[in-house]
């Protein structure tokens, strides 16, 4: 089914988005493995290519776009490309960057947004804890005033499976800054890399997603100055909620691009490689199951754009953010798992995308909040 949400506009920028996959990211496929990491000169050029700053306004070095689509046009040719490099990017321009925006002090804006969007500075958020997992709001950092009355903050704890967390330079961390209020007594804090006590574990040896740069957080009497608070002291939990829909919309329109472009190379893939005598999507059964895969891929895809428009108009509500979360993982699951079967023994093979593409998608029924937790928020909402 045609999709109507995007004008001509959006299409050269698709076009400009996918000559930067093809130039700088394709040809660093196989070392971005390797290295566990997207290279820095990729970040600039991606920065250069103003692929960094669209949520940023212009006096501070961005586009100043304030139309979604763009951004989800941006999320899909990098997912095409591979779920890892799309979450990368994800998180530090479409996640990171509209905190300092919308949370930032004028002195903050200019200090961190012009490199934030050049691709200077890449950003990492540590929400999630050890012990914690998707409950974000029994998290165990804590921030206290340091006692000099200087108005800083001595930050302890630690935050696990961060994104971009051991090339970061910035780093949003959330912590407790008032252990009375529960949920209301969580702030925001921007931390530089080299602060005192600030380490970084190496990069997490992940089942997938090999090209991204996953890692522990450590901090052991961090002094974090008084103008490193993001927001007003004790928001920081309203800030990550009023957040999470973009985040989750994000990764929703990830999950279905890839899986898409998985489902179409595996359909070339069954009109060619033959089996007794015909291409193996000739089988029936494979028929079939080819039909079944494109009509859930085409109908999440409807339900998706409608969640994209919602959000242009500023109309996403967090429910149907995680109800596109959580459906959206599951059909790449459950798809990318079917053209595993239909590649074969092939499909096991790491020189193989599908295999590749197989092992990413896993994670995506796990962060930007668990599927269970997004059925949660749903039931919820129902009454239950």
């Amino acid at each position: 089914m045609p999709r109507r949400i995007y004008d001509e506009d959006h299409e050269h920028f698709r076009a400009s988005a996918r000559e930067f996959v093809d130039r700088t990211l394709r040809p660093r496929a196989d070392s971005m493995i390797a290295e566990h990491r997207i290279p820095r000169e990729v970040w600039l050029e991606a920065g250069k290519q103003g692929f960094f700053g669209l949520a940023i306004p212009e006096e501070y070095g961005g586009a100043g776009v304030e139309d979604y689509r763009f951004n989800a046009v941006l999320a899909e040719e990098v997912a095409k490309f591979n779920a890892a490099s799309a979450s990368c990017f994800g998180i530090h321009g479409d996640i990171c960057a509209p905190y300092i925006v919308h949370l930032g002090t004028e002195e903050q804006k200019r200090r961190w947004l012009p490199a934030i969007a050049s691709g200077e500075k890449i950003m990492a958020i540590a929400m999630t804890e050890p012990s914690g997992g998707s409950d974000l709001a029994a998290l165990k950092s804590t921030a206290v005033r340091a006692d000099d009355g200087s108005g800083d903050w001595i930050l302890n704890g630690s935050k696990t499976f961060i994104t971009n967390g051991h090339q970061c330079d910035l780093a949003i961390v959330a912590a407790r800054t008032d252990p009375s209020k529960g949920a209301r007594g969580i702030s925001l804090f921007v931390l530089e890399s080299g602060m005192e006590g600030y380490t970084k574990g190496q990069p997490l040896d992940k089942v997938g997603q090999s090209e991204s740069d996953t890692c522990e957080l450590f901090f052991d009497n961090v002094r974090v100055p008084a103008d490193a608070l993001l927001g007003p002291e004790g928001k920081g939990f309203v800030a990550m909620m009023q957040h999470l829909p973009q985040e989750r919309i994000g990764a929703a329109v990830g999950n279905i691009a890839n899986t898409r472009q998985i489902l179409e190379e595996t359909m070339d893939y069954a009109k060619q490689r033959k089996a007794f005598g015909q291409p193996i999507g000739m089988f029936q059964h494979n028929a079939f199951k080819i039909a079944e895969m494109i009509t859930a891929v085409e109908v999440a895809q409807s339900y998706v754009d409608d969640c994209v428009v919602a959000h242009t108009d500023g109309n996403l509500s967090p429910v149907d953010a995680a109800k596109a979360k959580w459906w959206t993982s599951q059909v790449q699951c459950d798809v990318i798992d079917e053209c595993v079967q239909l590649y074969g023994g092939y499909g096991y093979m790491n020189e193989y995308r599908v295999a590749r593409a197989w092992k990413d998608a896993r994670v995506h029924k796990i962060w930007a909040g668990s599927n269970e937790i997004m059925k949660l928020i749903i039931s919820r909402d129902l009454g239950f």
